[in-house]
């Protein structure tokens, strides 16, 4: 090998080794971050004497049927149905079990109705949602409040997710 060639291999060789480095800090923070999204725990927003969800983050990564009507990139309708709160919770955890990447934290009775919690996981890092339901039982609406846990923006996931929830609980109606 002459000069030249002893030189381009060695700078080459310098490179792989950058970008092997780079590459190997870049896995690991990937790695710390999602478990850290893993490992953040269960978060309600619900107060059960009031019956009202914790007002949204000003983040958009939140939706709330209980959002002030004038603040659009928050404020969703609520769900309706009709019959029992029996029937109403049943009809809406059938579509939240078929949803992908669920996990049921809490279903209860509360006072005025009953209250469910769940996560939900996103497909490729794991982010979690938490998504709460109030099922109120004088008005024969469902409130509900779905917020990112981590993050700024959630690129309007939890509005297209409710929205499919809302379709779906009318079509099963």
């Amino acid at each position: 090998m002459d000069g030249n060639n002893v030189a381009a291999h060695r700078s080459r060789s310098q490179r792989l080794r950058r970008t092997g480095f780079t590459l190997g800090v870049a896995s690991l923070f990937l790695l710390i971050g999602t478990t850290a999204c893993q490992a953040a725990t269960a978060q309600s927003a619900f107060d059960q004497a009031a019956g009202r969800f914790a007002a949204c983050p000003d983040s958009p990564n939140c939706v709330s049927t209980q959002a002030p009507a004038d603040d659009s990139e928050h404020t969703i309708a609520p769900l309706s149905y009709t019959g029992s709160v029996a029937e109403a919770r049943e009809q809406l955890l059938a579509v939240i079990n078929a949803q992908p990447r669920t996990t049921l934290v809490t279903d209860q009775a509360v006072a005025g109705g009953h209250y469910i919690h769940v996560e939900f996981r996103s497909f490729v890092f794991r982010f979690v949602d938490d998504v709460e339901f109030f099922i109120k039982e004088d008005e024969k609406t469902i409130e509900f409040r779905s917020a990112s846990r981590l993050g700024h923006s959630d690129l309007g996931v939890n509005r297209r997710r409710m929205e499919k929830i809302r379709s779906e609980f009318h079509a099963g109606a």
